[in-house]
């Protein structure tokens, strides 16, 4: 499943509509195949990080989910292939 799917079903229920307005601002950015700009993309998962740390913080996203979130995040934007 993709990261951002995976995003939108950890969030509790009545919260999902406004974490999905969010997110569209990050998938543009991270999932833009065309996007030159690596250290735009390094800057934007790093955004999507605190995004997450926030959502965790304020009981919208579990521990657990918060967790496999971020390294996802990690692994996929931050980490050289």
């Amino acid at each position: 499943m993709r990261t951002f799917d995976l995003i939108r079903d950890a969030v509790l229920p009545d919260f999902r509509d406004r974490v999905a307005e969010y997110l569209v601002q990050y998938e543009t950015v991270l999932l833009d195949k065309n996007t030159r700009d690596p250290q735009l993309v390094k800057d934007t998962a790093h955004q999507l990080r605190g995004y997450l740390r926030g959502l965790n913080t304020t009981r919208v996203l579990g521990m657990a989910y918060w967790e496999e979130l971020d390294r996802r995040v990690v692994d996929t934007w931050l980490t050289p292939a």
